[in-house]
């Protein structure tokens, strides 16, 4: 069983910075993939930004430069630092894992989810 915790969502003004965290636990060796999605209203859930556990990374083109995301590898943890926020950022931001090798040797094909953190960037 693998479960997410997340943390540090929250209120801020348009042009402030967040930094959400997102521990992985459970019976892991590794994992290869870790991200954050997000959803706002009436939208998709949408990819935010992944890296692999080479250091690999993938934005959405509405975050480039402004989002940054990092992971260690050996506290099973991804951190999303978000700068330069705006209002349409605003969204429950999930964080999303996969690739997991358990301590059993065996590589899991499903992906996990966290249970969602808010995120509000007021005008």
């Amino acid at each position: 069983q693998v479960q997410l915790a997340e943390s540090g969502g929250g209120l801020v003004q348009a042009g402030g910075s967040l930094r959400l965290s997102c521990a992985a636990s459970g019976r892991i060796l590794s994992i290869s993939t870790m991200g954050w999605y997000r959803q706002a209203p009436g939208k998709q859930r949408e990819l935010v930004a992944a890296v692999t556990r080479d250091g690999t990374r993938n934005y959405a083109d509405s975050v480039k430069g402004r989002f940054t995301i990092s992971r260690d590898n050996a506290k099973k943890t991804v951190y999303l630092q978000m700068n330069s926020l705006k209002p349409e950022d605003t969204a429950v931001y999930y964080c999303n894992v996969g690739g997991i090798l358990g301590v059993d040797l065996i590589r899991r094909s499903d992906t996990y989810w966290g249970q969602g953190i808010q995120v509000t960037v007021s005008s």
